[in-house]
């Protein structure tokens, strides 16, 4: 195998959505055998190159070279035939579909006879699939909708594995996962290194990208701004060169001790949801933010849902004290002055083909009613031009629809819909998924405003780092149980929170 060998050569790509320049005459290459990392700002074109090298977009120019040949995808599908594919940053798989389904769509003939496909031969397929590749197992007859987003994600990779890639492109896949997911893919990447394929690697994580990659190449406003060896550069270097300056301030909490009040905002009883999580207890105190970390089957994602009203309880109960009643409903939650952000954005919280303006005003539709139900379009627009003002959201204007956003942009919008309420309860499920570190900061800076003003916060994150640095207090699950609680002013370290989780 010859690692100098060039696999891909991009020269000179641009690529235009509207008056959008997303790519700005990009010169790209990719060697055998190569983990490229890529990253920037939200809105820098990472995701936009990429996908025209996957087959999804048309590039507008330029020309791309695999194997020294002119390559020109039409489709995903005829980049697969190339060997190339990818796990895309949103959810890319048909709800409606079976899991065994959706990693061989389009590529079904193999399994069709006489116009019939045999679903067996399909699933038995995936199933020596995910055991090639070391994935965990996923319910492969079920549809993939109600799945949770870090099994759907395995479906998403496994599909990706089925042509036998040369070039995998993985596009913030590793948010999704939870830490035991983590060290699987890591040493997938690795694998197809030693086997002489390549891997591009988009992470907002700039510690985790030099940690996987070999070089890393940084974009800002389309253009590539430098390319850099990965074990050379340090993550101060690499944030210097995604936002042109340095970055200063406070990141994390910097105090180290818990600091809320003695007001219980929230009690929670022998939470139960089949299958899920057992007899789980807490209480959440005024101004306090409550983490919540574990491995992937742990359940922490389960109990935001419980919490909220979103799952059906076998035993248990979920009391809101600042209004006195016991949830048992979403509508029940929105109406006490809860608020829920779910790790599936896209899915689960926006409506993400309507506009700015309507997924601002939305949960607010009640405070915003005049008489006899009236909705005055002048409030709504006033509403939602200054939350978009405030939190800096990025946008031709408030009518804009949400898909057309970035991924730092929706998550303002996701989260500047609930703080323009009287909240007293904040349910956040990995509220920094698929965000660069100017965004992460502010969603921090955010957080630490509510503890200010009393908000009581659940922070459920798949992120250590981040559970660490905002937390008052820490509850690990394992096993859908509550196995440790860790305070603050404790012993709050990776390697202690690790040991417990496993």
């Amino acid at each position: 195998m010859n690692n100098n060998e060039i696999l891909l050569e991009v020269s000179g790509l641009n690529k235009y959505f509207g008056p959008t320049h997303a790519n700005k005459n990009i010169d790209f290459c990719l060697r055998r055998g190569e983990i490229r990392g890529l990253i920037g700002e939200n809105g820098s074109g990472k995701s936009t190159l990429i996908s025209q090298i996957a087959g999804l977009f048309p590039r507008d120019s330029g020309t791309m070279q695999l194997n020294g040949r002119d390559y020109s995808p039409h489709s995903a599908l005829d980049a697969n035939k190339n060997r190339i594919s990818m796990v895309m940053q949103e959810l890319g798989v048909i709800g409606s579909l079976p899991a065994g389904v959706n990693i061989f769509l389009g590529r079904t003939g193999q399994f069709t006879k006489n116009g019939i496909v045999s679903l067996k031969r399909m699933n038995k397929a995936a199933s020596e699939l995910f055991e090639k590749w070391g994935l965990p197992k996923v319910p492969l007859a079920k549809l993939t909708d109600g799945m949770m987003i870090e099994t759907r994600k395995m479906v998403e990779l496994a599909r990706a594995l089925s042509v036998d890639p040369e070039i995998l492109l993985l596009d913030e896949i590793t948010q999704s996962l939870s830490m035991n997911n983590r060290q699987m893919l890591y040493g997938l990447i690795n694998r197809l290194k030693e086997m002489g394929r390549s891997v591009i690697v988009i992470t907002h994580d700039v510690e985790e990208l030099i940690a996987i990659t070999d070089t890393i190449t940084v974009l800002r406003d389309g253009a590539v701004v430098g390319n850099v060896v990965s074990a050379e550069t340090t993550p101060d270097d690499i944030k210097r060169m995604m936002v042109g300056r340095e970055i200063s301030g406070e990141y994390y909490r910097a105090d180290m001790k818990p600091d809320y009040g003695e007001k219980v905002v929230l009690s929670v009883q022998n939470l139960t949801v089949a299958g899920e999580i057992t007899d789980v207890s807490f209480d959440v105190h005024e101004g306090e933010i409550l983490g919540f970390c574990g491995l992937s089957d742990s359940g922490i994602h389960s109990v935001g849902k419980a919490v909220y009203g979103l799952s059906k309880l076998s035993g248990g109960s979920v009391h809101l004290n600042t209004a006195g009643v016991t949830i048992k409903s979403p509508m029940q939650a929105l109406r006490s002055n809860m608020a829920y952000v779910p790790k599936d954005r896209d899915n689960e919280a926006l409506m993400i083909h309507a506009s700015i303006l309507e997924n601002f005003c939305l949960p607010s539709l009640t405070e915003l009613q005049g008489p006899v139900g009236y909705l005055s379009p002048r409030k709504l627009r006033k509403l939602a031009a200054d939350m978009t003002k405030k939190l800096s959201v990025k946008c031709t204007d408030i009518y804009q629809p949400m898909d057309a956003l970035s991924g730092g942009n929706k998550q303002k919008v996701n989260l500047g819909r609930w703080l323009c309420k009287d909240i007293k309860l904040l349910v956040l499920d990995c509220p920094t998924r698929g965000v660069d570190v100017g965004v992460k900061a502010y969603i921090y800076a955010l957080m630490k405003e509510a503890k200010k003003n009393g908000i009581a916060t659940i922070l459920i994150s798949d992120e250590l780092t981040e559970v660490l640095g905002m937390a008052d207090r820490l509850l690990v699950m394992k096993g859908g149980r509550i196995t440790r609680e860790i305070r603050r002013d404790e012993d709050f370290t990776e390697q202690s929170v690790i040991g417990v989780m496993i």
